[in-house]
């Protein structure tokens, strides 16, 4: 190749010096030829580079969310690179508890275990865990939560690319620590996406929605180990109710309203399964007994409470046969909008303007009440108005206009 160049350069010096003495004399419209097969070389090149760009596979290390809800939002994310980078690997790197969701989620090539509690620092530990990262090829490293120490495993694996919002001065661990302009993207899931993109990349028109995917098989074994039966077809008119809420009880609606809702559905043919972590057992436990006491008949086929009874697999599995979903603002609300229900959404010190069920089809409630969104684990007047205002008799219009959709 060097040969052909120099030998390039001095047929080009010929050709100069004997223009100069004027032994060759070129035309006007051989000079433009030359112009021209010069600029088409440079594009061919260009253009040889810019698909060598998109076709050279990427391995990309997403530092996962540590909420359901968070992580299930992540999902646009990797809808979003496997559109733009087509052979890209999608590696995430997340808490154990989240592998059921990321098993549904078709988009993850990989997934690693997180080996460190929500909260801990662990310097020497997370080097060392980063440098066992180093030889696995990694050519991006897209970080999700805003703290300094999710920024720390990428950095010490040595991704060359490493890229997230800026936040706790970890601007030095990140190679496009990007600023974010909350206006510009307003939800959760906008912010995730648009760190799939270049930084000064406009979004798509339409954010992909998350879309869980679980099989036919998978539903059956789920339901038949809770004894719901499906009679030759999933149950209908079974809705899943989701009273927890893990950020705290200013988002959740009160005991009594689900139990007056439930019992008046339940009465009208309805089956209901409530759903949660362990966490909800106590509420739950709570609205299935009022349930009892106002029906006043034996709840076995048409309420079960299963909340802290099943695994977040089968949670996921269970729903997915469900008519549709009524939810606070919570983990299985994204869940439940994954799978593509129809969701009832009741919304307390938070705002749906940030995190919104991205379902097909939702409706969300709210009350008019001055104080709300404040955000607050806890009401900070005590009077949780901004859920007890949301009557029964409201979500269950709610409920049945979707159903009738």
């Amino acid at each position: 190749m060097a040969k052909n160049e120099d030998n390039q350069d001095q047929v080009s010096d010929s050709v100069l010096d004997e223009a100069e003495t004027g032994a060759h004399e070129q035309t006007l419209e051989e000079l433009m030829e030359l112009t021209y097969a010069e600029d088409r070389r440079e594009q061919e090149l260009a253009d040889l580079a810019a698909q060598s760009a998109v076709t050279t596979p990427q391995k990309i290390l997403i530092i996962g969310a540590s909420w359901v809800g968070d992580m299930i939002m992540a999902q646009s994310l990797f809808i979003l690179l496997k559109r733009s980078r087509r052979d890209c690997h999608i590696t995430v790197l997340a808490p154990a508890w989240t592998e059921p969701l990321l098993a549904r989620m078709p988009e993850v090539d990989e997934s690693l275990v997180l080996p460190f509690d929500h909260g801990d620092l662990k310097l020497g530990e997370r080097l060392r865990f980063g440098k066992s990262l180093a030889d696995k090829g990694f050519t991006h490293a897209i970080v999700l939560p805003n703290s300094f120490k999710s920024a720390l495993i990428p950095r010490f694996a040595g991704i060359k690319e490493r890229i997230g919002w800026r936040g706790e001065a970890r601007g030095l661990l990140l190679t496009d620590c990007r600023r974010l302009d909350k206006t510009q993207y307003p939800r959760m899931v906008e912010r995730f996406a648009a760190l799939g993109l270049p930084a000064k990349a406009r979004l798509p028109e339409r954010v992909p929605d998350p879309n869980l995917l679980v099989t036919r098989p998978m539903v059956d074994k789920a339901l038949a180990t809770f004894g719901i039966e499906t009679a030759g077809d999933w149950p209908k008119r079974l809705l899943a109710v989701c009273p927890g809420a893990e950020f705290g009880s200013s988002k959740q609606w009160p005991a009594s309203h689900f139990v007056k809702l439930g019992a008046k559905l339940i009465a009208d043919g309805w089956r209901v399964v409530i759903m949660g972590s362990a966490g909800d057992a106590a509420i739950a436990q709570e609205i299935y007994e009022g349930i009892d006491q106002k029906v006043g008949f034996p709840l076995t086929d048409c309420c079960f409470n299963l909340a802290g009874k099943t695994t977040l697999a089968e949670a996921i599995d269970i729903m997915a046969a469900c008519t549709m979903a009524l939810s606070n603002d919570s983990g299985l609300m994204h869940v439940a909008a994954a799978l593509n229900l129809p969701v009832v959404a009741l919304y307390g010190s938070t705002s749906p303007e940030f995190t919104p069920p991205l379902a097909p089809i939702s409706r969300i409630l709210t009350t008019p009440i001055e104080c709300r969104p404040c955000f607050d684990r806890e009401c900070r007047f005590g009077h949780k108005r901004c859920m007890t205002d949301i009557e029964p008799s409201r979500v269950l219009t709610a409920v049945l206009e979707l159903y009738a959709k």
